[in-house]
Order: C-alpha cells, then sequence, then structure tokens
C-alpha cells in the first residue's frame, strides 16, 4: 500500500500578527514610527543635557541667532569695524557712538553699492547695519549701525554701564577680560558685582586700583556659553524650551487624543450596535453636549479646577469624544449588518463579545485615521487656550505657543519662528504617515 501524503496546515495568524507584519513593510510608516520615538526621545530627556534650564533668562543673550561658535563672540567695535570696512571694500575715515549706536563714515574710489551693509552685517559685534546717508557721486556714506547681542564689546558696555562708571577700554586675554573704569568719584569695590551678575563674566575681581580708587581694572573670566537654536526675546535658550515644549504639545496631543478615541469608540459603538431606544438617547446625549460651547466649558472648569496641565487634558479630551462617537455609530451600524456578525449571534455570542470580537476591530481603520487627525487639533486648541490665558502658563511653554511668539518676531528674528515649526510639522507629517500605515495594516478586508 501506498501513503497517502496530506497537506499539513498552515498555522493561522491573528489580526495584530498579521498587522504588524504588514506595518513593518511599509516603509514611510516605519520611518515616521522610529522619527516620532526619537522626537519623544529628545523632548524627555533632551533639556537634561542642554546645560540651560529653560526658565533660566540670560540678560547679555536676549535675542542672539542660532550659531555653533561660542557666545560671547570675541572683538572689540573698533577692530570689527575697520575689519567689515576691509571685506566691504571701502575705506573708514571716522566713527562715533551715541547711546549704543555707531555712525560710520566710510568712502571708496568707486561707487558704494547698496549692499555694503551686508559686511557690517556679517560682524560677530556689529547688527541692523543701513546706509544713513550717500553722496551724490556715491563715493562717500554714513554708515549706520548698532552692537551685536551676544558680543563680548555688548557685555562689557551693559555691566559698565550698569556699575555707573565710565568705561575707558578693555582687553581679552587668555580667557579673561580686563576691563578699565574711572569715575568722578571713588569706586566702590564692590562694583565687582555688576560683572559677576552679567551672563557673559563670573569671577570678577579688582586686578588694579589707583590710590584715590578714580581708575580701576576689573579682571573677570569669559563664561562661554552656546546656543545652538538661539535665544528668544528676554534671552532664554531657545533649544531648552523648544524640546520642554514638545514634552507638553505631545503629552496634550496624545494623552488627549487616547481619551477622546477610548471614550468616543465605546460609546459610539455600543449606541450604533445596541440600537433602539437606547441609541436614541445616547446620540440625543451627544447632540446636547455638542451643543454647549467650547469656550464656555473650558471657563467652567478654569471657575472649579483653576488653571493647571491637568485641565488640557479635562477640558480637550472632554469634548472631542463627541465628533468620535458619531464617526463610530455610523460605522457600527454597517457593521451589525455583516453576515459574520448574524452568524456570531445565531452561536449565542453576547453583545459583548460581538463588540469586542467583530465590531471594534473592524473599526481600528477609520479611528486611527481620525486619531492621527485628532492630535494636531489637539495641539492647535491647546495653543488657543493658551492664546486666551486659560491653557498653559508661563513658565512652561508649547510648540504652538512659541509659534505664535516666533511670529510676532519676524522677520528680524526668524529662527524664533523656524525651529518649533520644523517640530511641530515633521511631528505632523509623521503622525499622519503612521495613520496610513495603521489604516492599510488594521484593514480586516485587506488579510
Amino acid at each position: 500500500m501506498t501513503d497517502i501524503a496530506t497537506a499539513v496546515p498552515e498555522p493561522g495568524r491573528s489580526l495584530w500578527a498579521d498587522a504588524w507584519a504588514r506595518l513593518k513593510a511599509n516603509k514611510a510608516a516605519m520611518f515616521s514610527l522610529f522619527y516620532m520615538a526619537l522626537i519623544a526621545l529628545l523632548c524627555i530627556v533632551g533639556p537634561n543635557f542642554t546645560t540651560h534650564a529653560f526658565t533660566t533668562i540670560f540678560d547679555d543673550y536676549t535675542r542672539v541667532p542660532p550659531s555653533f561658535a561660542t557666545y560671547p563672540k570675541g572683538g572689540d567695535v573698533g577692530a570689527a569695524i575697520a575689519q567689515a570696512g576691509s571685506d566691504a571694500g571701502v575705506s573708514i575715515k571716522g566713527w562715533t557712538e551715541d547711546n549704543g549706536t555707531f555712525a560710520i563714515e566710510v568712502s571708496s574710489t568707486a561707487a558704494i553699492p547698496d549692499d555694503v551693509v551686508r559686511s557690517f552685517d556679517t560682524s560677530p559685534v556689529l547688527a541692523f547695519a543701513r546706509i544713513k546717508d550717500m553722496s551724490a557721486n556715491r563715493l562717500e556714506a554714513t554708515i549706520e549701525t548698532k552692537l551685536q547681542e551676544g558680543s563680548l564689546e555688548n557685555s562689557v558696555r551693559h555691566a559698565a554701564r550698569r556699575s555707573r562708571v565710565t568705561l575707558t577700554g578693555w582687553e581679552e586675554r587668555d580667557g579673561k577680560v580686563l576691563i578699565k573704569l574711572t569715575s568722578a568719584k571713588p569706586i566702590d569695590e564692590r562694583v565687582t558685582r555688576y560683572f559677576d551678575r552679567s551672563s557673559a563674566f563670573e569671577n570678577a575681581s579688582i586686578a588694579e586700583k589707583s590710590a584715590d580708587m578714580l581708575a580701576v581694572t576689573v579682571a573677570a573670566d569669559i563664561d562661554p556659553k552656546h546656543f545652538y537654536f538661539g535665544t528668544d526675546t528676554v534671552g532664554r535658550d531657545l533649544l531648552t524650551r523648544t524640546l520642554v515644549a514638545g514634552r507638553v504639545s505631545l503629552s496634550i496631543g496624545l494623552l488627549a487624543g487616547l481619551v477622546a478615541v477610548v471614550i468616543g469608540v465605546l460609546y459610539g459603538a455600543s449606541a450604533g450596535f445596541i440600537g433602539g431606544k437606547t441609541e436614541e438617547i445616547m446620540m440625543r446625549t451627544v447632540d446636547i453636549l455638542y451643543s454647549l460651547p467650547f469656550i464656555f466649558f473650558v471657563i467652567m472648569l478654569v471657575v472649579f479646577f483653576g488653571r493647571n496641565f491637568v485641565l488640557m487634558f479635562l477640558a480637550v479630551g472632554a469634548v472631542l469624544w463627541l465628533d468620535m462617537a458619531r464617526i463610530v455609530r455610523g460605522q457600527a451600524l454597517s457593521i451589525k449588518r455583516q453576515e459574520y456578525v448574524q452568524a456570531a449571534e445565531a452561536l449565542g455570542v453576547t453583545n459583548a463579545g460581538i463588540l469586542i470580537r467583530h465590531v471594534v476591530p473592524n473599526l481600528l481603520g477609520p479611528v486611527v485615521i481620525y486619531m492621527t487627525l485628532l492630535v494636531p487639533q489637539v495641539i492647535i486648541l491647546e495653543s488657543f487656550l493658551s492664546y486666551l490665558g486659560l491653557g498653559v502658563q508661563e513658565p512652561m511653554s508649547s510648540w504652538g505657543v512659541l509659534i505664535s511668539q516666533g511670529a510676532n518676531n519676524m522677520p528680524g528674528a526668524n529662527w524664533l519662528l523656524f525651529f518649533p515649526s520644523f517640530f511641530l510639522t515633521t511631528t505632523l507629517f509623521a503622525l499622519n504617515f503612521i495613520g496610513d500605515g495603521l489604516r492599510d495594516a488594521l484593514d480586516p478586508k485587506d488579510r
């Protein structure tokens, strides 16, 4: 007798195992998933390694541009003006200062172009250069410019101005700065405190002094700092604030969105599957809640709970689940008429079992799509509430608040808008790619 070979059936795979296999095959979704994990990791642990607290204010570094170079940037104003004139191909005839504004007289044997100010703007010491006067033959001009925030020259002048003494000169030597000061009255040795309070100096001391104390030389160590994303309008490190703001935006977006999805799916699926008068009562309740003004609801929560971080989850999550309930209810009405649901009912499966085993898994596609749209909507709502003073309060921040502040400082400080916008935009793109990948992976019709 011959043995009859029988084929060994392959073991089946669950919906989740099959969905994970298809998700891994989607390169865009997997890349976005790793990117979101990286963003979350940076926002959680990144502020611990930036060396600046997100609330620390650096008075000498307000609105300094992003740079990999060390602040404060060295060089005195005289050398900077001479170098800028050389780069521009003009001769420096002289310059004067009036309350921090420098008027530089230049001349040339050829016509001076309008873009001559670029050489002064690219200087590490000078900024905001413009042509004040120009001769008819364009051979002579007066350029007006100011000191750049974050320059060593600017820090020395600010500290001397606060100490109410006259600055006669300074020089940088081996990581130290020697500052010569004079006054009509004897100078108190505690004048060094004004330099220690500066963001640019530390360990200030009197190096030399005259017998009548009318002239002293202050020696101070230069305190180097890095601002890779620049600073904001009050001198706070934008890198640290962007990462801390990411914690707030992602927490509110993901957690409030998750709360809305869980409540909406359970409520809508139950209403659609049970049907009858129960469905009517449940959906009319949704309509009543939908009619309540969102801002009025938030104001009531503020009155009862005060302004705090948890309020954002309550306000946003308690409102946005209404849309999800309507969407899921419509899908559940369609699914309950399918043959496999009727077969399950005929086999005696309970309503709860049908909901968990058949209805909810077939709802995951639309739910995931709506979830990817819900997260950016939550982030925008959070920014709106913070703008009204009902959401995130200083010194905390969010990407939406940083974008709003950056827009108010355009075009003079475009980095204040660029970096939070980049983080928010790329995060939203990643969430959309993840949503598309999960929609395809969790669609039972594609198994």
